[in-house]
């Protein structure tokens, strides 16, 4: 089901871009065949990336809700779900994103390295389909997409850090040690885990980029640098939404 229904329609969109693009550009069928995917799933990544930014806009007033009913979970639990509720937040929607997305990524990911590293596989292609004459794995002159490239890697960590910045939550700061245990204990975790996603993921996206493929390297910044763009947009429509809440 996954060759059949996402990595071979996919593949056969790229060869298919790759034979009519100009100068049958390797990296221009990326960049379209990116774009077009995240196009495709824009309404539902809309949903969620909006929901996110309302969270991240009302957590402030939510932590004050986790201080003050800090003794009574359920009462805790019920305040926040309310001030979800309020205004038009729903925070499971990553989660579905996620499902939906997940699979699409991963095809993604092995039509540009498999794919192109193995050559064009065409058996898998559809009658329709041409195999293009020439493939040109040059990327503006200067990047060969069928090798690795330290450029394009450090553009796709460096671009997964910002957009990693924009659509998690501020870092909280430190509780004063007079706090309870248990209290600091937990927003200890929670800021170290924010910490170490925030720092370690785009490290951990320049080596993979680096390790594979600059093809790879290539869809993770258009990747990135479409989903930051989204999120600066839903971000404005968030802001209008939600006044700022003022600090005591």
């Amino acid at each position: 089901m996954f060759n059949t229904y996402l990595y071979e329609p996919l593949y056969n969109t790229l060869i298919f871009l790759i034979g009519v693009l100009p100068g049958h550009s390797v990296g221009l069928a990326i960049i379209v065949l990116t774009l077009a995917v995240k196009f495709l799933i824009l309404p539902l990544t809309h949903k969620s990336t909006k929901s996110q930014a309302k969270m991240k806009k009302i957590e402030p007033e939510a932590q004050k809700l986790r201080e003050k009913h800090k003794n009574n979970k359920q009462e805790q639990a019920q305040q926040i779900m309310a001030l979800y509720k309020k205004h038009g937040v729903n925070p499971f929607s990553s989660c579905l994103l996620m499902i939906v997305q997940l699979p699409i990524i991963i095809a993604l990911y092995y039509v540009f390295y498999k794919g192109l590293n193995g050559g064009v596989e065409q058996e898998l292609l559809y009658s329709f389909v041409q195999y293009p004459e020439t493939i040109n794995m040059f990327f503006l002159g200067i990047f060969d997409l069928a090798g690795k490239s330290i450029i394009l890697a450090l553009l796709a960590g460096v671009t997964q850090f910002f957009q990693m910045k924009l659509a998690m939550p501020d870092i909280p700061k430190p509780k004063p040690r007079d706090s309870s245990k248990e209290v600091s204990f937990k927003d200890d975790l929670a800021r170290n885990m924010s910490i170490q996603m925030r720092y370690m993921m785009p490290v951990i996206v320049f080596v993979i980029a680096w390790q594979i493929s600059a093809a790879v390297a290539l869809y993770w910044v258009v990747s990135n640098v479409f989903s930051i763009v989204h999120e600066l947009i839903v971000k404005k429509e968030a802001d209008k939404i939600i006044h700022p809440i003022p600090a005591n």
